[in-house]
């Protein structure tokens, strides 16, 4: 199997800068396996893998471990290697993920991405993060990635003058 793949820089105009992702097109998807054994080979902390239908182009990322649902350097990535490297004809790149429908516009060498939102709803901790902290928080939250809240800074302060690290 040969498969193109190229290294680029996100956030960045010079070489070894920036946010490394690989980028690598298909013309069918692999099994999963695969995927993940190419990302883990290529040793960056994500791996765009994407399908050019023609009207949409469908995008997975894959770190060396896991497949994850959103990843925006990756698919600025993924943008830059088809607008700069594949031709790719349109100004308006739509990207098809996990995470719903992305959209990159590319203008006057710059991209411009549309995250999805994600409201962040009332959540618990689980025990391994909770017994971590040397203050519990108020409230939690959580979209992609948990919130903490506190009464106020200074508790934060001065539990870490608790800490036994």
């Amino acid at each position: 199997m040969k498969l193109e793949l190229y290294q680029i820089d996100a956030f960045t105009e010079e070489i070894f800068h920036g946010n490394p992702a690989c980028v690598v097109p298909l013309k069918n998807w692999l099994p999963d396996e695969i995927l993940l054994k190419i990302a883990s080979e290529n040793a960056v902390a994500e791996t765009a893998f994407f399908i050019d239908n023609g009207t949409t182009i469908h995008l997975r990322w894959f770190t060396p471990e896991i497949e994850m649902d959103l990843c925006g350097h990756a698919t600025l990535a993924t943008a830059h290697c088809l607008a700069s490297i594949l031709n790719y004809p349109n100004n308006r790149i739509v990207f098809e993920t996990k995470s719903g429908e992305l959209t990159v516009e590319v203008k006057d060498g710059f991209y411009y991405m549309d995250f999805p939102s994600r409201m962040p709803e009332p959540s618990t901790l689980p025990d391994a993060i909770a017994k971590s902290l040397n203050i519990q928080p108020k409230e939690v939250f959580q979209s992609r990635d948990y919130v903490l809240v506190y009464e106020s800074e200074e508790d934060i302060k001065k539990s870490q003058l608790k800490s036994p690290f």
